[in-house]
């Protein structure tokens, strides 16, 4: 009976250190990253039209040297399809770790779902994906970003602080459709204007986060309201281009309309010190260090935050002058 009883309790430990065995596998879902002199890394860039992508990119190149990457880079060229495609062949190549700014936040949650179920640690850099399918710490490793919410949330707070008339009249350049800069910058600034009757979104519509895009886009808008006194993009280069617009226009940017931006690119300091844009929030393009700071964290065992926030300053005529020789 005694030994019938210590029997029982042995099989009871046992299924019960398999239960608990069975969780902390489920529970470890995302691939481990084993400790190398050497990785090959994958960087599956978005496009490269625009300044902020340009020095991103270089970014991971400069870095790939000094972190002792093998480092491979694509171009996706504005398509989230070929991104997606990239992965794959990234895939293949057999990288240990890649970096993905998505595109667009459901696409690319291919791309994220195939990296892992290939055993690859993935990271999402500058952008994420649809946070109801797939989620940091289970199906990719961390976002590494800034909070765009914030940013839009500091343009909209800068403008309400800076505007001089009494009613102001608000045309919105927005980002790529369905990307999460453009979600979460309009959500940000939306919500605060929201709050305050003197202030009207006209006009809200895609530039695509490009020069020429938003120039064509503001030109448009301009037709059906020649009265607008602000204008909101959500990056320098489609602010660059309504800048152009509207002086073609007739229009004096930064004096009767008023410029906010987010990114911090040269030619919006430049535009800035010139007086003709009020104000752009800092959104910093600069991974390749971090990246390597949290790759090898993740391979050293750590626990990664799911989000490695990048804090962001805001540029204005106050210091345009004293950080342009820094900008991209």
């Amino acid at each position: 009976m005694k030994r019938l009883k210590t029997l029982t309790s042995t099989l009871v430990l046992a299924a019960s250190l398999s239960v608990t065995a069975l969780s902390t596998a489920s529970a470890q879902s995302l691939p481990p990253l084993e400790k190398k002199d050497q990785y090959k890394v994958g960087f599956a860039q978005m496009e490269s039209n625009n300044p902020w992508r340009i020095a991103e990119t270089k970014s991971f190149k400069d870095t790939a040297e000094a972190c002792n990457w093998d480092l491979i880079t694509t171009d996706a060229a504005g398509s989230a399809a070929k991104q997606v495609s990239d992965v794959d062949s990234m895939i293949a190549q057999g990288i240990d770790v890649l970096f993905l700014p998505p595109r667009e936040e459901k696409p690319l949650i291919a791309a994220v779902m195939r990296a892992r179920a290939a055993g690859i640690p993935t990271f999402l850099v500058d952008r994420s994906v649809d946070k109801n399918v797939a989620k940091a710490g289970e199906h990719f490793v961390a976002f590494m970003g800034s909070d765009f919410i914030e940013q839009g949330r500091r343009a909209a707070e800068w403008t309400l602080e800076n505007f001089k008339g009494d009613k102001g009249v608000i045309v919105e350049l927005e980002g790529t459709t369905g990307s999460s800069p453009a979600n979460d910058r309009k959500k940000g600034f939306d919500d605060v204007m929201a709050k305050h009757d003197n202030m009207t979104i006209v006009a809200s519509q895609s530039g695509d986060f490009a020069r020429d895009l938003g120039r064509q886009v503001m030109e448009t808008l301009l037709q059906a309201h020649p009265d607008v006194n602000i204008v909101y993009a959500h990056n320098d280069e489609m602010a660059i281009g309504a800048i152009q617009a509207l002086e073609l226009a007739g229009r004096k940017p930064g004096e009767d309309v008023l410029i906010v931006s987010i990114d911090g690119t040269r030619d919006a300091l430049q535009a800035i010190i010139d007086g003709k844009m009020g104000v752009t929030v800092e959104s910093s393009p600069f991974f390749g260090p971090l990246a390597c700071d949290v790759m090898q964290r993740y391979a050293d065992g750590e626990k990664i935050e799911p989000w490695v926030q990048v804090k962001d300053r805001i540029f204005t005529k106050e210091n345009a002058a004293q950080f342009i020789d820094e900008a991209y």
